[in-house]
């Protein structure tokens, strides 16, 4: 965290088991069934389903190829006054897209005027080039908690994950830990600091951001043809967010493509405003078999 400007000891981090389990109990922690929350649409369509069992009012608001549309977030911070936002700030999933520093402190200032908290969910961190803005660097873990995971970076075997947050919370985060899992994955906690303390992991991402790199490249390359083009370029990771030919709807390709057992993601999966029926999210990591490409290719083609 220290290289991305944040400054967080230990006695300011929880480990958990994953980075949705920390949402969860920072959901447990802030929320009460009703409370509005924010999130970027489109989103992680499992902060939909999450935020759903913990009876919260869900507030999409439309996101940019530089973070989340200022003025739809300030007139929702008015029309519903949430308690929480969540959001990620780099490697944004599913759109690849990375926040500005100018959104960031906008965000920010509206942030501190009504006293709403941001989940920085930052688990694709390690798999972007350089280190873009963070929230929680410009607010010093004051109004923003940063949640990461390894399971991505790692394996999705290695359930570890943490939650770096202001000290007065971390006790009680504790305590609802403690009341929920009993349970602390020991196993994976000790696998991520054995491969962080011996210099491994940082190896093992320099490679992994090298060959995402090339499936990025290649999976844009190969739907070209397709009439598929990228909502925006990522700068690293692995989603790929592409908008289809007009007047095709992803989800009917999707149903196609199932049909002969490949999965894609269609749009609306991930909007809360179910405003995203022309996009689909593809893993690039998962764009290596012929088979993503040549069903695709039948799936729109087919009445």
């Amino acid at each position: 965290m220290a290289d991305q400007g944040i400054e967080a000891p230990p006695d300011q981090i929880l480990l958990t088991e994953s980075g949705t389990q920390a949402i969860d109990l920072l959901c447990r922690f802030l929320l009460e069934p009703g409370d509005a929350v924010l999130v970027d649409d489109p989103c992680y369509f499992n902060f939909h389903a999450l935020l759903k069992a913990h009876r919260a009012q869900v507030i999409g608001v439309p996101y940019t190829p530089n973070g989340s549309d200022v003025e739809a977030f300030a007139e929702a911070l008015t029309a519903h006054r949430p308690r929480l936002y969540i959001t990620n700030s780099a490697l944004h999933n599913p759109t690849g897209t990375t926040l500005s520093p100018l959104v960031a402190h906008r965000l920010l200032k509206l942030a501190e005027a009504a006293n709403l908290t941001i989940a920085e969910d930052d688990i694709f961190a390690d798999f972007e080039p350089d280190p873009a803005p963070r929230l929680a660097a410009f607010d010093g873990l004051n109004r923003v908690v940063r949640i990461g995971s390894f399971s991505k970076s790692l394996s999705a075997s290695a359930r570890c994950g943490y939650i770096a947050a202001k000290p007065e919370w971390i006790e009680a985060l504790i305590d609802l830990k403690i009341a929920t899992s009993f349970g602390g994955g020991r196993i994976g906690a000790e696998l991520v600091l054995s491969v962080l303390k011996d210099g491994s992991y940082r190896k093992h991402m320099e490679s992994v951001r090298t060959r995402l790199a090339r499936a990025m490249a290649l999976t844009i390359k190969r739907l070209k043809p397709l009439g598929i083009s990228p909502w925006v370029e990522p700068r690293g990771g692995m989603f790929l967010w592409a908008q289809l030919p007009e007047g095709l709807d992803a989800a009917e390709i999707s149903q196609k493509a199932l049909a002969e057992r490949v999965i894609l993601a269609p749009g609306n999966v991930f909007s809360a405003a179910q405003s995203a029926a022309g996009f689909m999210r593809f893993n690039v990591a998962q764009c290596t078999d012929e088979r993503v490409f040549s069903t695709l290719a039948r799936a729109m083609s087919r009445p």
